[in-house]
């Protein structure tokens, strides 16, 4: 596979995986699927829009560069009817980068509210009665939470989706940035033929 078609594969991917990281967000923001009467009943986490801005906004940007890579012209400079390509193959590893860093922060966001566990309510005080992920191997520990109905299992679901979600965009992005680096080195199939010869842009 040459490396724009690759870099265009990546870029089909992570744009449906960002939507799905955007939407989880959002539904963070109705707990047990229902709406709160106070912003304080939402989980901190949530706030920091891991799903949204992290996952969601950062990545849209790499995908729809990794896309137009494949399309590029091959435009020549100085004499070199490769250099455009390279040029673009270069760019996309740093939109990679940044893809990847919107990604870590997700899963990092993710991963410490699944260890810390939803707020909820237990004897009219909201809090975080859960210690430590404590709650994951344990789930008679759910029924500390009176309120919202099934905040742990819908809290639960929704950020172990954004942490495989965002693992795997985090895959991806440094699959694009090896992927770059050959770009870079050699061009793509048609630019310089170290695919092959004569394959496709």
């Amino acid at each position: 596979m040459c490396t724009g078609d690759c870099a265009k594969c990546l870029g089909l991917t992570l744009i449906p995986l960002a939507v799905l990281c955007t939407l989880a967000n959002i539904l963070l923001f109705f707990p047990g699927g229902k709406v709160v009467e106070s912003n304080d009943h939402i989980t901190d986490e949530v706030w920091y829009f891991g799903g949204i801005l992290g996952s969601g906004a950062l990545m849209i940007f790499p995908a729809l560069v990794f896309l137009g890579l494949k399309n590029n012209d091959c435009c020549g400079c100085c004499g070199n009817e490769s250099c455009g390509k390279r040029f673009a193959m270069f760019s996309s590893i740093i939109f990679a980068a940044v893809g990847f860093v919107g990604a870590g922060y997700c899963f990092v966001l993710s991963a410490f509210a699944l260890n810390k566990g939803p707020k909820c309510n237990t004897n009219n005080t909201w809090t975080y009665p859960f210690l430590n992920g404590n709650y994951l191997s344990d789930n008679s520990l759910w029924s500390q939470c009176q309120s919202p109905v099934d905040i742990v299992p819908w809290n639960l679901t929704l950020f172990s989706l954004l942490l495989v979600m965002s693992g795997i965009q985090a895959v991806l992005c440094a699959i694009q940035v090896v992927n770059g680096l050959f770009g870079t080195l050699c061009g793509d199939c048609k630019c310089c033929g170290c695919c092959g010869g004569d394959g496709a842009v």
